[in-house]
């Protein structure tokens, strides 16, 4: 008889989280039950700052208040994190989420990845974004205005030159 009650308590839409005690918990209760970062993760992140010789100490991190959105959960809580690595003096404020801490998981991850760029000197991504809108935008020489002016002048004479080729043929 408790094995049917049981059945029946799993069914159902809310049948995933009215489980009898000592249910093994699934991955989804475990994110709900931690609102953190997995253990994985964790051990990840402490990986990479062996890795990079970074300590815990050398990190000087404040808690603030978030703004935009989120409703009143942001703004009264102080869950933006800003986190600012002392020997470099890098810093880093970070609000993507409404929880403490995953915000303070993200901060470390994006402080690492910045002084992994300075150790080991690769250009990031973001910064090779900026250099092409930025080469993009710069105004060009006289020369090559003229060049590229000449260039669409002789693209329009082509466009016209196959017109024509139409218009003749019809009048044939």
């Amino acid at each position: 008889m408790p094995e049917q009650n049981r059945k029946s308590r799993l069914s159902g839409i809310a049948g995933r989280f009215n489980r009898m005690p000592g249910d093994f918990p699934s991955a989804e209760e475990e994110y709900f039950r931690n609102m953190g970062v997995s253990q994985k993760k964790e051990n990840e992140l402490s990986g990479r700052m062996k890795e990079l010789g970074v300590r815990e100490e050398d990190f000087r991190e404040t808690f603030i208040r978030a703004s935009g959105s989120g409703g009143q959960k942001v703004n009264k809580t102080s869950s933006c994190v800003f986190l600012v690595h002392i020997p470099t003096g890098l810093s880093v404020k970070c609000q993507q989420e409404r929880s403490r801490e995953l915000n303070r998981f993200f901060a470390r991850r994006i402080l690492l990845d910045r002084i992994e760029r300075i150790k080991k000197g690769r250009a990031s991504i973001q910064q090779r974004k900026i250099e092409k809108i930025r080469r993009q935008k710069r105004r060009r020489s006289k020369k090559a205005k003229e060049k590229v002016l000449r260039l669409k002048h002789m693209q329009s004479e082509k466009k016209d030159m196959r017109s024509k080729v139409t218009e003749d043929m019809e009048s044939v």
